[in-house]
């Protein structure tokens, strides 16, 4: 490997977080795994994220002049990054000491993989689960498995699943080079799934690593009727760009299904701004389905799994091994 190089490189995006830092960067010098790059992305933040980062002259800073969001913010990161392997980790996180070792070994030990995804708890309740990896069924509904429950070592098999959290993640560079990074048009909320959606379909796997612990404030530094907007056309757009075609035919009665039951709880719940919010992205997410088209045509073209490998990942029927 050449010097220029290190085995793994830690990117941690913030954005105005400077009250969370010291909490995740703390964590992060206590790590067992020695030889690793920390690099925080500054999203242009007006805090004093500036200050707080000026007590970890071990941190590299990639400090971009605006908010670019969360996809704009992390592939700033991976493009600065030296390492093999890129981990990504929200502020607003506290590490267990051995996470970034479990993670990275976890990834090494299934070479199939190009994801690593960790078992993230809530920051305030270290009993409940927040994901222990993405989801995606057959309508193309997202989902955080395991989320909001009580962690009593259900789900402490190491297995197979569609893919990883982008709050606390490992990614091979390899896959990255072959697939992209993130996908900048979605800004924030889904560009993880996404990416999942580009590596299953080329072929790579991601194992979740029930041994790499995280505690994660959730939507500390997001939320709010912005976030359900994103959301929601977010979710649009993962159909628009990844779900391949006959697939998408086949199951249209379950695709349709899952889109009218998030337009429904958002009008049953009308008075709300977030709820309102969400039907905003909905209907922009389906009017700027053309948009999606040119990439579309590109993720497809790279797609060397067939419908029934395929479709079995959505019915949540990956490889346990």
């Amino acid at each position: 490997m050449p010097a220029s190089t290190v085995p793994v490189s830690v990117i941690v995006p913030t954005w105005n977080g400077a009250r969370f830092l010291p909490t995740c960067l703390d964590a992060l010098r206590g790590q067992t795994m020695a030889g690793f790059e920390t690099i925080v992305v500054d999203n242009g933040s007006r805090d004093e994220t500036v200050e707080v980062l000026a007590a970890y002259p071990e941190v590299r800073v990639v400090a971009l002049p605006d908010n670019r969001g969360f996809a704009g913010g992390v592939n700033a990161g991976i493009r600065a990054a030296r390492g093999e392997v890129c981990v990504l980790l929200n502020n607003d996180t506290e590490a267990a000491p051995g996470w970034l070792d479990a993670l990275v070994r976890g990834l090494a030990s299934a070479p199939g993989a190009g994801m690593a995804t960790s078992k993230i708890l809530l920051f305030d309740a270290r009993d409940t689960l927040h994901t222990t990896g993405d989801t995606v069924d057959l309508a193309g509904c997202p989902a955080n498995r395991g989320v909001w429950k009580r962690d009593r070592g259900q789900w402490d098999g190491r297995r197979a699943v569609f893919g990883a959290s982008g709050a606390a993640a490992a990614y091979r560079r390899a896959m990255l080079d072959e697939v992209g990074l993130f996908a900048e048009v979605f800004g924030s909320y889904m560009e993880d799934v996404d990416l999942s959606w580009r590596a299953q379909l080329a072929g790579w796997s991601c194992v979740y690593v029930p041994e790499a612990v995280v505690y994660h404030h959730v939507s500390a530094t997001g939320g709010g009727p912005m976030a359900s907007y994103l959301v929601a056309r977010n979710r649009v757009w993962l159909l628009a760009r990844n779900y391949p075609l006959r697939l998408l035919l086949r199951h249209r009665g379950a695709v349709a299904r899952g889109q009218w039951r998030i337009a429904r709880e958002a009008l049953r719940a009308w008075r709300g701004a977030a709820a309102r919010a969400t039907l905003r992205g909905q209907l922009v997410g389906f009017v700027t389905w053309p948009r999606m088209l040119s990439a579309r045509r590109r993720i497809q073209r790279s797609r060397t799994v067939d419908d029934a490998r395929l479709a079995a990942l959505l019915r949540g029927e990956e490889d346990r091994s």
